[in-house]
């Protein structure tokens, strides 16, 4: 009996835990169980008093509140203290730009689903829809990449000035400075469609839209500085460029050597207070070009011209290119992707305080300013240039595998082939949906700082993975250059991407997870407050009251983490029904279980997690696939759970939970308290580990999908550069496609009456002569096949020059005679 009564025990607890209960009913619950349990004989007398003893001891830890701040939270507060410095001036700033979304519902361990799928979806205004098909189509249609890249290594004036003309430096402006005022969504797109002509182009106008002076001045500026540059901005006649990194500050940005002494000088031929400049920073892009440079920059005051503090820090200014002592004009060249990037220096620059971004009352506020707005260029910029690159691997590579044939057969349906396509149509869908529900964030207001961090660091890491299968796939003509060659330069640009607003391994080791613990975290940045807190009666009570609300979600993520991996998630709650249901369930189980994994890395670890970057990244790569496969979930319902999508959807999910478990598997392995990390791996994979990579049959079904003209593949390929003229490779390989798919029956039709022996290839005429002879097919299919064949011919050609150090025009495509329908099933292997 005493085992019923310690199974009820431990179930009341369990279940107090799990949801968890208020400390009321903490209270009032436990005894009367045991009151019940005695009354009942369920209980022996030893256990009784055993259960009893731990009720009081945790009650009057509960209750004494005074007595448990001086014996148990001053004393840990003093530990605390000691393995967790305090935090720098940069590191608080950086802490507090942003805001938390829904990467603090992944935190929790149990995230409110409903919300996430109540979150209104942003949408393309009509003046936004009709801008993209009409503006930026036309932009499109100008840009001759080989050209830019390979003969003139830069834009044509006559793209510059269409640019400028057009407002597309303005998207962010609001009209009332003359700018588009264009939604995330809008820019983000806008940014994705261009980026799928020209990459250049893309970096071009995505630049002046990104963190730099316009963004700045929105939020900082003075009104006479938003007068004096928006409105040129907007225009184009102001080229804007942004110099933060240089030689000696790179990824550490807060260790900016750039000086500026404030003093007084002569502007305009009065003496005047401002500040001396000397700079150098490099890899800046449209410097050669800009006409107005946003600078970052250390100012002191030595001489207390503004007060009494020497150090100031970081602080922005505007300096147009004129200035004298500006040196700007010399150009990197980032692997042959030409867009303006180089260097700029400043030599014993005087500029009037007035310069500074916001006047003189901003002084010292520049760290500040960036980090709350480096969210928005990370979560816009490079995940569009990435999902962009994804759509076109998507639709042209997938049209390439099923028009070129080998062994007489699409190279498509190779199951080698199949595996690289399914990457590329998966990860290609879940960059979509995660730049969708980011844009929503910041389309309603928000500015997620660590959702930033993770798309930026995702999306191009997908990026790289979907055109090394792209290239993979496409061979011979994928690494041979020239204007037939869609993958070249997108394959070139991959590391400029991987590289730029965050250098993606310290993305990964030291801001995910590292930024997000404390921000996202229901609690630590409580503890850490009191950490801070001079008034050492306030710390404590700050600290008493979020160590011991810590304590309570550590117990209740325990209950929560052990029950969903007995049950593989089965028994917790879905929003929805079906296939995506299911996986609703089960990111249950790894949100609870990153919640209690990051908890037991962090109380044993302590500060040293920021050094232990390996184990912080893997917590960073659990919470990034969270956040991927929750965008997922919800890319899948706001598309109407449509059937199609379902080989997608499955795909990306399986994909993701793979990943979640391979990160939690690194962790475990490499916790340095061994026994807790087996404890830890027992309360989470209870029953083994359950998630494998995406099966065989999975690989086909997603794969598919990109071999065949259908809407499930115009969806997933939605807002890149499409055509129907057959004399630019986008328009020949999807007519190649259409051609091939039409065919496709017809060869079927050979093939089974060559099997049964109705005709056969012995004979001048061939296979299509005697089908049409003995009316196996009819003139119609006969067209069909010598279409689909003509087409093939022209996609599989490759550029050829007649000398390559003369940038001379590549040699013309060889076009073969007309086939007499002759098609690729003649060839088809017995």
């Amino acid at each position: 009996m005493s085992i019923i009564g310690i199974t009820l025990v431990l179930i009341t607890v369990w279940r107090l835990a799990y949801k968890p209960a208020r400390p009321v009913v903490w209270i009032t619950a436990i005894p009367t169980l045991l009151i019940t349990l005695q009354l009942s004989y369920l209980l022996t007398l030893g256990l009784a008093i055993f259960f009893w003893a731990i009720y009081a001891i945790c009650l009057t830890i509960y209750m004494a509140t005074k007595q448990r701040r001086q014996w148990i939270s001053a004393p840990l507060l003093h530990q605390f203290r000691k393995v967790m410095p305090r935090m720098s001036k940069t590191e608080q700033e950086a802490l507090d730009a942003g805001d938390v979304w829904w990467d603090g519902e992944l935190f929790s361990g149990s995230p409110n689903w409903d919300q996430l799928l109540h979150y209104p979806k942003s949408e393309l205004s009509s003046e936004e829809q009709a801008y993209i098909d009409g503006t930026v189509n036309e932009l499109c249609q100008m840009l001759d990449d080989w050209q830019i890249t390979h003969h003139d290594q830069a834009m044509p004036p006559k793209v510059w000035n269409f640019i400028k003309d057009s407002g597309l430096f303005g998207m962010i402006i609001p009209k009332d400075y003359g700018g588009l005022e264009f939604s995330a969504l809008a820019h983000s797109t806008i940014v994705m469609k261009i980026a799928s002509k020209s990459i250049a182009a893309a970096v071009t106008v995505m630049v002046p839209n990104s963190l730099g002076p316009a963004k700045l001045l929105l939020h900082y500026g003075t009104e006479e500085q938003k007068e004096r540059y928006l409105y040129g901005l907007a225009s184009g006649s102001e080229v804007p460029c942004f110099a933060l990194t240089g030689p000696k500050a790179g990824s550490d940005a807060g260790a900016i050597p750039d000086l500026g002494i404030v003093t007084e000088g002569t502007y305009k031929g009065k003496k005047t207070l401002g500040i001396r400049l000397n700079w150098e920073k490099r890899y800046i892009t449209l410097a050669p070009v800009a006409t107005l440079i946003g600078l970052a920059f250390k100012l002191e005051d030595p001489n207390h011209l503004l007060g009494d503090i020497e150090d100031l820090g970081v602080t922005l200014a505007l300096i147009p290119r004129r200035t004298k002592g500006v040196e700007v004009g010399e150009r990197h060249m980032p692997l042959n992707i030409p867009f303006q990037n180089g260097p700029t220096r400043g030599r014993d620059v005087f500029i009037p305080m007035e310069f500074v971004i916001g006047g003189q009352e901003r002084v010292g506020q520049g760290w500040r300013m960036l980090m709350e707005n480096l969210s928005e260029g990370r979560g816009i910029s490079l995940p569009a240039l990435s999902t962009g690159a994804g759509k076109m691997a998507s639709r042209y590579t997938g049209a390439y595998a099923a028009v070129r044939q080998q062994f007489g057969m699409p190279i498509g349906r190779f199951e080698g082939i199949e595996e690289a396509l399914a990457r590329i149509a998966g990860m290609t869908y879940q960059m979509e949906a995660t730049r969708q529900l980011t844009l929503d964030a910041l389309d309603s207001g928000k500015n997620p700082s660590v959702i930033s961090a993770i798309i930026k660091y995702h999306t191009t890491e997908r990026y790289r993975q979907v055109i090394n299968d792209a290239m993979d796939i496409q061979g011979g003509s994928g690494i041979c250059l020239g204007p037939s060659n869609l993958w070249g330069r997108a394959y070139q640009a991959i590391p400029i991407a991987i590289t730029v607003e965050g250098a993606n391994i310290l993305t990964r080791s030291m801001i995910i997870f590292g930024q997000g613990a404390i921000r996202c975290h229901p609690h630590i940045l409580g503890e850490l407050e009191a950490v801070n807190e001079d008034n050492e009666e306030l710390a404590v009570r700050k600290f008493d009251k979020a160590l011991f609300n810590h304590i309570f979600f550590v117990i209740a993520n325990i209950a929560r983490t052990l029950w969903l991996g007995l049950s593989h998630g089965r028994l917790s709650r879905r929003p929805v029904s079906g296939v995506a249901g299911l996986y609703f369930q089960r990111l249950n189980w790894m949100s609870a279980a990153f919640a209690l994994s990051a908890d037991v890395a962090l109380m044993t670890l302590g500060g040293a997690l920021k050094r232990k970057e390996r184990l912080s990244a893997r917590l960073g790569d659990l919470l990034s696939e969270l956040y991927i496969a929750s965008a997922t979930l919800k890319h899948f319902v706001d598309q109407g759970k449509l059937e199609q999508e379902l080989p997608l959807m499955q795909w990306a999910m399986e994909n993701s939970l793979y990943r979640m478990q391979e990160a939690l598997r690194g962790l475990f392995r490499n916790l340095p308290l061994r026994p807790l990390a087996w404890i830890l791996r027992f309360l989470v994979f209870p029953t083994g580990l359950r998630f494998h990579h995406p099966t065989d049959r999975m690989d086909k079904a997603a794969a598919k999908l990109l071999l065949q003209p259908n809407e499930t593949r115009d969806r997933l390929t939605q807002h890149i550069y499409t055509s129907r003229n057959p004399d630019e490779r986008v328009g020949l390989l999807d007519l190649a496609l259409e051609a091939a798919s039409a065919a496709a029956p017809v060869e079927k039709i050979l093939r089974d009456a060559r099997h049964a022996g109705k005709i056969s290839r012995k004979g001048a005429q061939g296979l299509v002569g005697q089908a049409l002879e003995q009316g196996v097919i009819n003139q119609d299919q006969a067209d069909k096949l010598a279409r689909a064949e003509e087409l093939r011919d022209q996609v599989i050609q490759v550029d050829a020059f007649k000398d390559l150090k003369s940038k001379a025009t590549p040699k013309p495509r060889t076009k073969r005679a007309k086939p007499k329908a002759k098609p690729a099933a003649e060839t088809e292997a017995p």
